[in-house]
């Protein structure tokens, strides 16, 4: 099964994909993760993203879909993949429905999580994460357990993203509208799209993304 979580910047795609990448035993496919991965493991492509990217220079669809076309080559065919923050453009939606269909693979569901603009914008500027580990926090709504101690991994050390504030927030919204929520109607076409309630608890969340997905059989 591969599935795409799309939805504006801050809405909890991330948290949501490991959920489903555990439940349903899925590959999670970060497109950040995977130019990191590929940089440290020194592959031909991670070798031609970190010198891209040493220039400032952007990181074409074409890289990423290559990236993209490894981890399926890796396995992520067989136990399928669900797709966190790619694709942002109907440009890239279209390479990623080529190369599924050149492997014989395709799409079963794209969900889009909706949540209010304000609400997003109160959710990201409390948000600070687990420099150890990643885990996500927010100031008023999931603080630690113990007050600077990470529940996850223990760690001490919590950092904040530097556009995680309401300007840079404002704007990432406005580049989402303008260049990622043409995908809705893209995938409504193809009879892909599901449209969830995005705010709420993350149990809440992930048992209704669970409940629009075509029916498969979850893990033990």
């Amino acid at each position: 099964m591969n599935i795409i979580l799309l939805g504006p910047p801050g809405a909890g795609k991330g948290t949501q994909a490991r959920i489903l990448a555990d439940r349903f035993g899925l590959v999670h496919l970060s497109t950040g993760d995977m130019l990191r991965a590929s940089q440290a493991a020194g592959t031909a492509v991670g070798l031609e993203v970190r010198d891209i990217m040493a220039r400032g220079d952007l990181v074409t669809d074409d890289i990423v879909i290559r990236l993209i076309e490894e981890e399926f080559d890796k396995g992520a065919s067989i136990a399928g993949a669900v797709f966190d923050g790619f694709p942002r453009t109907l440009g890239q939606a279209d390479a990623l429905g080529m190369m599924l269909e050149r492997r014989g693979d395709r799409l079963d569901a794209v969900i889009e999580m909706r949540v209010d603009d304000e609400a997003l914008i109160a959710r990201v500027t409390g948000r600070f994460t687990c420099a150890s580990c990643g885990e996500v926090y927010h100031e008023r709504t999931r603080r630690p357990k113990v007050d600077g101690v990470c529940d996850k991994c223990g760690g001490t050390r919590f950092v904040r993203r530097d556009d995680d504030n309401e300007r840079a927030m404002r704007h990432r919204l406005y580049t989402y509208y303008r260049d990622t929520a043409p995908l809705i109607g893209y995938y409504y076409a193809k009879g892909l799209l599901r449209s969830i309630d995005g705010l709420g608890e993350i149990e809440e969340v992930a048992a209704r993304i669970a409940a629009a997905l075509p029916k498969a059989e979850a893990r033990p």
